[in-house]
């Protein structure tokens, strides 16, 4: 097994990057979801296959996919350790079961210090109030005692860092996640300019459930199983497709402003690309979305854009960028 890993610690998912000695690499993911049932509950689970929990002093705690599952059996909401991008303020006490996960897809380190670099969103800028440092500072603790070597990075960095070989890793990169959409602009592997905006796939399933008075789950749910961007087919898809342009056209004119007030700093001396990555991109014609909402301001946009691309793998994009620098810091 080659030294370092990657692990991308988002919203929605937890995903590690691990490769083997034949250059192979092996993603594994955990849904950042935890439901706590009660003790006795223990023999039903047992029941069920692949149902992966842990014991505290008085519940279990049904970690990932199963617990969002098991939510509707027991007709409650699964609570969710990450909010907006950060730890759950309302739920500090979960901070032992992301440890478990982060364990759980990382495996214990192949040698002593093994470097690990984790996935850390910028400060949102529009909303200056909140920033990562305890979320940072939390991460890099729990992998410390896991037996990590840490180190943290900008999560839409990453993407660049797996996603712009050939552009000698320099890209403006958008990674849209459930909780937060991150935006960093690298040039030939420095990131010149990186910031996180508090509206993601969350921000797109509340504002199209109340527009629409369609229940929030049954909106991700919509959101999640293809729906065709460019083609909306209901009443619920076109107010999603509504959102999803609100969304990139905000992401946008933040690069610009940004771009705009930094420019004196460093300059671009050829067109780079786009690269849109994270699970809020997914849905079908998402890039060509982006292209439509993007040629109405492309005229005005400060950056000149070679092309936009999706990023080859979107769901793990993060975590492979996660460990092409994890793998670097070792070689070096």
């Amino acid at each position: 097994m080659t030294k370092g890993k990657g692990i991308d610690i988002g919203t929605m998912n937890i995903v590690s990057a691990i490769q083997d000695q034949k250059g192979k690499i092996e993603y594994k993911r955990i849904r950042d979801a935890f439901l706590d049932v009660p003790i006795n509950a223990k023999k039903m689970l047992k029941l069920h296959d692949g149902v992966s929990f842990i014991e505290d002093d008085e519940h279990l705690l049904i970690l990932g996919d199963q617990a969002l599952e098991m939510a509707s059996v027991f007709g409650r909401k699964a609570r969710r350790p990450l909010q907006d991008g950060l730890i759950n303020p309302n739920e500090i006490g979960s901070i032992d079961v992301l440890a478990y996960m982060l364990k759980q897809v990382l495996g214990e380190p192949s040698c002593k210090g093994e470097v690990c670099y984790y996935s850390i969103p910028a400060d949102p800028i529009d909303q200056p109030n909140r920033n990562v440092i305890y979320h940072k500072g939390v991460f890099e603790r729990i992998l410390t005692q896991i037996g990590y070597e840490a180190y943290p990075s900008n999560e839409a960095e990453a993407i660049v860092f797996s996603n712009c070989t050939k552009e000698g890793f320099s890209g403006l990169a958008f990674s849209f996640g459930s909780g937060m959409t991150n935006v960093s602009l690298v040039l030939n592997t420095i990131g010149c300019l990186s910031f996180s905006l508090a509206r993601g796939g969350d921000w797109i399933d509340s504002g199209v459930s109340l527009s629409t008075g369609t229940n929030q789950a049954r909106v991700t749910q919509i959101k999640e199983s293809g729906f065709d961007l460019n083609n909306p087919k209901d009443r619920v898809e076109e107010a999603l497709s509504f959102y999803y342009k609100e969304l990139i056209q905000y992401s946008l004119d933040w690069v610009a402003k940004k771009f705009l007030q930094s420019q004196n700093h460093f300059g671009l001396d050829k067109p780079i690309p786009i690269v849109v990555s994270g699970g809020t991109s997914k849905p079908d014609g998402f890039v060509e979305f982006f292209q439509s909402v993007f040629d109405r301001k492309k005229k005005r946009f400060p950056i000149e854009i070679s092309e936009i691309r999706q990023a080859t793998d979107p769901l793990n994009a993060v975590a492979q960028g996660m460990l092409i620098q994890a793998i670097q810091e070792h070689e070096e």
